[in-house]
């Protein structure tokens, strides 16, 4: 893809799952990728893959929720590569403690709504505020966040937090868009559906994994690989006429015009 070799990108979370495969990829385009996670064992594995197979990365602790954290992820990315070009924000909290209290309204406690919203939410909002100095500064650049199908499904009797928090994110890809991409900046969104993670693995629910295939024009579960190859291509500069989009990868799960 072109844009990408030889330029530097931080994945927010990307020490499993959406995030660690979308470092790989990036790593594969010839990218210098910045890997930012609060598993920070995690987010070194990912680095190690990449730099086993000849690619630039490194790792580095980072917190969603402080801003302290996400100004030094930005800033690891200067010291170590000179600049930064884009960032793809993917990290939330999918904690039992948190996203699995997250019931229906009436059933969750309000430190869910806010934990959720403050991970899921504003720390988007501390790492693009921290990134989007440095992308103007270079004349432009993109950024690429995680929304979820929960966003837009239709009825969903729990994780109300979670859904709301999902739906601000599109809002957020929207005002970014809208305010810098008269200056270079591209902001877009993805919306997976069941990816097949680690995370997902280890949970072994057949029966949601059952259902989606059951429900979806798909003949098999999401991968790593099927988000990786689309938020490579919206950071890359083959995508530079894509701005203000929320896209949804998910094997036909939410069909949208």
């Amino acid at each position: 893809m072109r844009g990408l070799a030889g330029k530097t990108f931080i994945v927010a979370g990307g020490a499993t799952g959406i995030g660690a495969g979308a470092a790989k990829r990036l790593g594969e385009e010839g990218a210098n990728v910045v890997v930012g996670d609060i598993n920070i064992a995690g987010a070194g594995s990912t680095v190690d893959k990449i730099v086993n197979d000849g690619g630039r990365a490194v790792a580095t602790h980072f917190d969603l929720a402080d801003e302290l954290s996400a100004e030094a992820l930005v800033n690891t990315a200067i010291t170590q590569f000179g600049a930064v070009h884009g960032l793809f924000n993917v990290g939330a909290d999918l904690s039992p403690q948190n996203l699995g209290r997250d019931r229906s309204l009436l059933d969750t406690d309000l430190d869910v709504w806010h934990r959720t919203l403050d991970v899921n939410v504003v720390g988007f909002v501390r790492t693009s505020r921290a990134v989007l100095p440095h992308l103007l500064e270079n004349g432009g650049g993109s950024i690429v966040n995680t929304s979820s199908g929960a966003a837009v499904s239709a009825g969903d009797r729990l994780r109300p937090a979670y859904a709301a928090s999902k739906s601000a994110v599109n809002a957020l890809t929207r005002h970014i868009a809208g305010n810098w991409g008269p200056k270079g900046v591209r902001c877009n969104g993805v919306m997976p559906g069941l990816v097949m993670g680690e995370l997902q693995e280890r949970q072994q629910d057949f029966a949601l994994q059952e259902r989606f295939l059951r429900e979806v024009p798909t003949t098999r579960l999401g991968r790593p690989s099927d988000l990786a190859a689309v938020v490579a291509f919206l950071l890359s500069d083959d995508a530079e006429w894509i701005n203000g989009q929320v896209w949804a990868i998910d094997g036909g799960a939410n069909m949208r015009a």
